[in-house]
C-alpha cells in the first residue's frame, strides 16, 4: 500500500523527474532522508519502476497505434512467441490474455499503409496462426497511474 506521503512523493517526481531529493524534501516539508527512504522502499516494492524519459511513438514518427489479438501455434509456447515478436521494434507491448486469442500486442506504425508491413512482420515470425487488429482512432485517456496512487493512498475514495 501507499500512504498520502508516498502519493505526494510520487506525484512530485512524476511532474518533475529531474527534481533532486533535497528539493523535493523542501517542497514536501519533510526530511531529505525520509524522502530518500520512501523512494527506496517504493522502488524495492516495484511501485516505482524507473526514472527515464517518457517517449512518444508519435513524436518518433509512428502516429498509428493498433492492438492485435494473436492466436499462436500452441506448440511454440508464449515465451518463444514473445522472443520472436521482440525482434519487431514496432511491437511496444505484449500480454497473455484469456479468451479466444492467446496474446494481445500493442503495435505502432508510420501510417495505415505501414501498419500492413508491421502486421506482416508479426506473421512472418512464424509463431502466429491468425490475428485480429483494431486501429486506435483517438486516445481519450493516455496511459496513467497517478489516479491509482491517489486512490490507494485514500485521496480518491468517497
Amino acid at each position: 500500500m501507499v500512504d498520502e506521503l508516498d502519493a505526494r512523493i510520487i506525484e512530485i517526481f512524476s511532474s518533475d523527474p529531474k527534481m533532486s531529493v533535497l528539493e523535493a524534501s523542501r517542497t514536501l516539508e519533510v526530511a531529505r532522508a525520509t524522502v530518500q527512504a520512501r523512494l527506496d522502499r517504493l522502488t524495492a516494492r516495484g511501485v516505482v519502476t524507473g526514472w527515464g524519459p517518457h517517449l512518444s511513438a508519435e513524436g518518433i514518427g509512428y502516429p498509428v497505434r493498433a492492438y492485435c489479438s494473436l492466436a499462436i501455434h500452441q506448440d511454440s509456447g508464449h515465451d518463444a512467441v514473445a522472443e520472436a515478436l521482440s525482434g519487431v521494434p514496432e511491437v511496444l507491448e505484449l500480454h497473455t490474455v484469456s479468451g479466444e486469442f492467446d496474446l494481445l500486442a500493442c503495435v505502432v506504425a508510420r501510417s495505415n499503409a505501414d501498419l500492413q508491413r508491421v502486421l506482416d512482420a508479426v506473421i512472418a515470425t512464424g509463431t502466429v496462426v491468425r490475428s485480429s487488429t483494431v486501429v486506435v482512432l483517438n486516445s481519450l485517456i493516455p496511459p496513467r497511474a497517478l489516479p491509482l496512487v491517489r486512490s490507494a493512498a485514500g485521496e480518491g475514495r468517497p
